[in-house]
């Protein structure tokens, strides 16, 4: 069994405003070219149990990268994960907001690579280095309040 990555981070908002900012914001800080398509492509996170994450290319044409399966505003959001792969190889990711005095404590546990077979330390060791170059966006976004608050 391959271990789930576990990540924490604070950032500068709050617990309230840092759930917005990962959901319904999340179009304003991903990196545009962090796409399937490669292209400079709109990331969307459609509200609620159910709802889609997606990347939409200039052209309309729909990139589906998961789907949500917790949802607990302002405090916690879980979701599928098969960006670029089917969804029967998908792997789960929960993200906790827990609200310090002044800050946020973001925690993300991404799991399930058992699915992906002998892929699994792979896939596992490449969405490490994609949280890596990911992360900091979300935290520049919350810190300069960049998700419209």
């Amino acid at each position: 069994m391959t271990s789930p990555l576990r990540i924490s981070f604070d950032v500068a908002c709050g617990a309230d405003q840092a759930f917005e900012l990962w959901t319904s914001r999340i179009g304003t800080w991903w990196p545009r070219d962090h796409t399937v398509s490669g292209e400079k492509a709109t990331v969307i996170l459609e509200a609620g149990v159910g709802g889609r994450i997606l990347e939409r290319t200039a052209d309309g044409v729909e990139h589906e990268w998961g789907k949500v399966k917790r949802w607990e505003p302002p405090t916690r959001l879980g979701y599928t994960w098969y960006l670029g792969r089917s969804p029967d190889e998908a792997t789960e990711v929960t993200v906790s907001f827990i609200q310090m005095s002044d800050s946020t404590l973001v925690e993300i546990e991404h799991r399930g690579w058992e699915r992906l077979g002998a892929e699994a330390e792979h896939w596992r060791d490449r969405n490490r280095t994609g949280w890596e170059t990911l992360l900091p966006h979300f935290a520049a976004a919350a810190k300069h309040g960049d998700g419209g608050w």
